[in-house]
């Protein structure tokens, strides 16, 4: 099947929407019941899938809410590929957050909240989501030495970049990432929270991630 160069296949968007079906039906089920209440078996139930389909896409019921933020961030970086490299950092975020895809998967924020806290509060998903943290860490760094300076992925740069294998460039693909995953989660805890894209313009003005760039470049 023939597909626009850098979409994915319709294939591949159905078994991304299984997952995201799978997370939030979870969610729900943890902010009712409890984690330790709610079985494997509970969760395929209620998701209208078999045991079977359920472990084709998690390991294991603390994976189950992963996608949520996998996906985030995978729309962040995709949308920050796409903007000016000498835009500023908290700008170009912004930006992302603004953009459709970002906007459709908050469009229900009180589904976002809640898939945020009970990832937060439940001590082996929080582990998970540290641990895709890393990996979208990883993901975030080709696209910040793009930002940055940086001319290929061999490790050569121009007169003032920085390479995506530099120090400075993965402190910034820390930073971001930190404050991010912060904003959300105060977002998500406040009883009145305020505009989700705000809170994470301060988080990175804080930072003074845009300074950090700015380093990056030498």
């Amino acid at each position: 099947m023939t597909t626009v160069r850098g979409r994915p296949s319709l294939t591949e968007r159905r078994r991304q929407e299984t997952r995201m079906e799978i997370a939030e039906t979870a969610a729900a089920l943890f902010s009712e019941r409890g984690y330790e209440a709610t079985t494997v078996e509970d969760i395929a139930s209620a998701a209208g899938i078999s045991l079977r389909t359920f472990y084709r896409y998690c390991a294991a019921k603390e994976d189950a809410l992963t996608p949520v933020l996998t996906s985030s961030v995978g729309v962040l970086v995709e949308q920050l590929a796409g903007r000016p490299v000498d835009e500023p950092l908290t700008s170009a975020v912004r930006a992302a957050f603004d953009a459709p895809a970002s906007a459709q998967r908050l469009a229900d924020p009180d589904k976002a909240r809640r898939l945020i806290r009970v990832m937060g509060s439940v001590p082996a998903i929080r582990t998970r989501w540290l641990a895709a943290g890393r990996d979208m860490q990883d993901q975030l760094v080709p696209v910040l030495a793009a930002r940055t300076g940086a001319t290929g992925a061999t490790g050569a740069t121009g007169a003032t970049g920085a390479t995506e294998h530099s120090m400075e460039v993965r402190l910034l693909a820390c930073a971001l990432i930190d404050a991010l995953s912060v904003a959300m989660e105060h977002w998500a805890w406040q009883d009145e929270p305020a505009d989700v894209a705000e809170l994470t313009r301060r988080a990175l003005a804080y930072l003074r991630v845009d300074e950090l760039q700015a380093a990056a470049r030498g």
